[in-house]
């Protein structure tokens, strides 16, 4: 009998919500907290900049027993998707399992000797702690904002101008009229600048470091989907893992991929006009697919040739008056500064002698799985396994983790072969597929079958491909398809 336990669940965005449908079903003892006033993470409306919508078509990106509302598009906007989330927050009574308006101020190892963690919890201003048998930090890698700051801001914040984060851009009206400066070339750099346009700016540069291969939602007029998520052409790409036969196939095939892929970049050169606007990147597409690729935004590539955006290679240095001066020696004259430069990954909460065992000198995260360090115990990440079908990853790796939590999966790892496995991971992203360093290691993308291999066998599911070899080889991850492997893996209930 699995012992039931009081599971903390720290977060109530897209992890979030998987975790606490996944404990909770098995029968322990859900308490979620989320800091802010609603469900939804990156896609609560106080968060989400005009226009966003989601990079993923919307049927990779949606749990397994819940799809999209027909109605939606295929690439939904963000408040759909934060109704999507609440519909399902609904569907599954989360929201009893959750405390909002609370956050999570430090946590500790147990002072009774007991296994778990004490969370030091904060809401209004009332202060307490609380011990768990366990805990899932479910916050993600969007959480903390990167904020930065460059000499000059003060005195031109002094004398009207704007600087924000991405996130915090909610309200087009303040780019009306105004010279908008964006930093940064993620599709939420792009998706601002394209806003700003729409939202009568009257000049708008986008100012990032380095070119990066973009891909549209159509490429040469076929769904993206039906081109990139395949395993034949995640085959192409080189896995962690492979074994003698498979690096022979990959010699054997190497001038194959090699014309496979110059043809993409061909197509995407002409389909972009890459050229034109300077923006071919220098490092070939094969060996910088990661999570970091944007999709490239609608109206983008028609606002550069119409020139009211001004793609600019560089970094800001300084403000002067209405002024900014790049690295590159140029000036731009600007009014708002939006600084589209991400999140800061880490666990903030987390006390520094177990962050210094989770996360290597170099930024790279020391995780089993993407989920579980052995040397923090009792803890588990759902949400770390970034990639571009973000929901469905989520989810199945909340049902893995609940699973090694109760030592109920079917290849239940020692702490030595945990240990292993993170090293072998380790070394491979550092000098076999750097692209994989991305976002501190925690991204899966491209390879997503594989790592859903790996966890639907860990949890000893007895299928976890389609039965049409064609359609598993050359079609998309299907999330009701995976909704039917998890019926698949051995079933128990803590009590």
């Amino acid at each position: 009998m699995v012992k039931r336990k009081k599971v903390a669940v720290i977060g109530g965005g897209v992890s979030g919500l998987a975790a606490a449908k996944a404990f909770d079903e098995k029968g322990h003892r859900v308490c979620g907290f989320e800091r802010s006033h609603d469900f939804g993470g990156v896609w609560e409306l106080s968060r989400s900049y005009p226009d966003v919508q989601t990079q993923s078509p919307k049927d990779l990106y949606c749990f397994t027993d819940h799809p999209m509302p027909d109605d939606y598009p295929e690439w939904p906007k963000g408040p759909q998707v934060h109704a999507y989330l609440h519909s399902y927050a609904d569907k599954h009574r989360l929201g009893r399992l959750f405390c909002l308006n609370t956050a999570v101020a430090s946590m500790d190892r147990r002072a009774d000797g007991e296994p778990g963690w004490t969370l030091t919890l904060e809401a209004g201003n009332q202060r307490w702690t609380e011990d768990f048998d366990f805990v899932a930090i479910c916050t993600g890698q969007f959480s903390e904002k990167n904020i930065i700051s460059h000499p000059g801001q003060e005195d031109f914040i002094a004398q009207g101008g704007q600087v924000m984060h991405s996130s915090e851009y909610t309200d087009p009206a303040v780019c009306a009229g105004k010279n908008v400066v964006i930093l940064g070339g993620s599709k939420s750099a792009t998706d601002i600048a394209v806003n700003a346009v729409k939202s009568g700016a009257k000049s708008v540069a986008l100012v990032y470091l380095e070119n990066v291969w973009r891909i549209p939602y159509f490429v040469g007029g076929i769904n993206f989907k039906r081109l990139l998520y395949m395993r034949a052409q995640e085959m192409q790409f080189n896995a962690w893992g492979r074994g003698t036969v498979a690096r022979t196939l990959a010699a054997i095939t190497k001038p194959l991929v090699w014309a496979n892929f110059r043809g993409l970049e061909t197509l995407l050169k002409l389909q972009l006009g890459l050229k034109e606007h300077n923006m071919v990147p220098d490092v070939p597409i094969e060996k910088d697919i990661s999570c970091s690729i944007p999709i490239v935004t609608p109206g983008l590539f028609e606002y550069l040739n119409e020139g009211k955006i001004k793609p600019v290679i560089g970094t800001f240095d300084r403000y002067e008056g209405s002024r900014l001066h790049l690295t590159n020696g140029e000036t731009v004259d600007c009014d708002v500064a939006i600084l589209a430069v991400g999140w800061k990954l880490g666990v903030p909460y987390l006390p520094q002698e177990y962050r210094d065992k989770l996360i290597e000198q170099d930024g790279q995260y020391r995780v089993y799985r993407l989920a579980v360090n052995p040397d923090l115990p009792d803890m588990g990440f759902v949400g770390f396994n970034s990639s571009f079908c973000t929901v469905l990853s989520a989810e199945i790796i909340a049902n893995w983790l609940v699973r090694y939590a109760d030592g109920k999966l079917a290849n239940q790892p020692s702490r030595a072969e945990m240990e292993a496995n993170i090293g072998d991971m380790l070394d491979w992203k550092r000098n076999e597929r750097p692209a994989a360093k991305i976002y501190g290691g925690l991204c899966s993308a491209p390879f997503h079958f594989k790592h859903f291999d790996e966890l639907m066998q860990d949890m000893g599911a007895r299928q976890w491909k389609r039965s049409n070899p064609l359609v598993e080889n050359f079609s998309y991850p299907d999330a009701r398809a995976y909704g039917t492997f998890l019926s698949t893996t051995p079933d128990y209930q803590a009590g």
